[in-house]
């Protein structure tokens, strides 16, 4: 009997799992000097994931597989690499590794991939460095890497201000379930901002006070209530820039979804099913009229990133 050689396992890998996100709300206030838009904003973490695995190397590099995976930039500009280069500058560290990212969450789909594998990174190289560094440092240092980031490192449901970076965690009961119609072609987050500037120069400072009504109903963990209250102040402005939008917007309402919105920055349209059998009923209704490349379904909400499991 001839026998096939194993490959040996590495000698430490740790392997992360972070969320995608939706925003409930988004609510975008005139661009600061700094160049930032001032944003009060719900967000909630879905089951829609990405994996980073980590693993000792000589230098600091980064593979990608997955859906979209050519589109995923490879060098130091990508977030998970400049997060890994971060944490090594904060801890001290020369230490090179190898970054594996599994897509999971669509690229430039608004629901914060890229911000997934940047605190996935900061979450696995922490444990595989053994930096002790607390959750609090990290916070911190997602923060510097990007508005979204520290979200994603903290999940769940949270309200977002300054540029989306300080976070207040809130109360949420329940489930609810998503359907997602999902476009390959992205949209630039800079360039719908700028088309927000365009359409609402005179933009007024967020209140958080106009979101009451759905952090009511996240409280209640009711989904009626949270669909009719879901609201995206950058909707307008990737319509403009994406007309193709209104599809499935018009294809979610037609399907009976409690609220339907586009994600973020877009193009990804987010459908709230009244079950997670209703959210199966809008991906199906997404997928038959043609309106979207590639459709997903996920419920909310979701823990942060986390080590899922590690080899020593």
């Amino acid at each position: 009997m001839t026998l096939t050689p194993v490959a040996p396992l590495p000698e430490h890998e740790v392997k992360v799992r972070a969320p995608g996100k939706v925003n409930l709300s988004l609510r975008v206030g005139p661009r600061e000097p700094d160049g930032y838009h001032a944003v009060s904003t719900v967000f909630q973490a879905v089951s829609v994931f990405e994996e980073v695995v980590a693993t000792p190397a000589d230098d600091r590099v980064l593979t990608v597989s997955g859906p979209q995976a050519e589109l995923v930039p490879t060098d130091g500009s990508n977030l998970a690499l400049r997060a890994a280069a971060l944490l090594a500058d904060r801890a001290g560290i020369d230490d090179g590794v190898h970054l594996h990212v599994l897509k999971g969450v669509p690229v430039a789909g608004g629901m914060a991939g890229g911000s997934a594998d940047a605190a996935a990174a900061l979450v696995a190289c922490d444990a595989l460095w053994r930096t002790g560094l607390s959750r609090d440092d990290l916070l911190e240092l997602a923060a510097e890497l990007g508005s979204d980031v520290p979200f994603v490192l903290a999940g769940h449901t949270a309200v977002g201000s300054g540029r989306g970076h300080l976070l207040t965690p809130a109360l949420s009961r329940g489930e609810f379930h998503w359907a997602f119609a999902v476009q390959d072609r992205g949209l630039s987050t800079a360039a719908v901002y700028q088309a927000f500037d365009e359409l609402h120069g005179s933009a007024v400072v967020p209140d958080q006070e106009d979101d009451v009504p759905l952090m009511q109903a996240l409280r209640a963990g009711d989904p009626r209530a949270l669909g009719a209250a879901l609201h995206n102040d950058l909707q307008m402005a990737a319509l403009e820039l994406d007309p193709g939008l209104a599809e499935p917007l018009a294809v979610a309402q037609d399907a009976g979804a409690l609220g339907v919105v586009v994600s973020g920055s877009g193009p990804t349209v987010a459908a709230l099913g009244r079950s997670r059998q209703h959210a199966l009923v809008l991906a199906a209704a997404f997928t038959a009229s043609g309106v979207a490349d590639r459709v997903l379904t996920a419920s909310g909400p979701v823990a942060g990133a986390r080590v899922v499991s590690t080899t020593d």
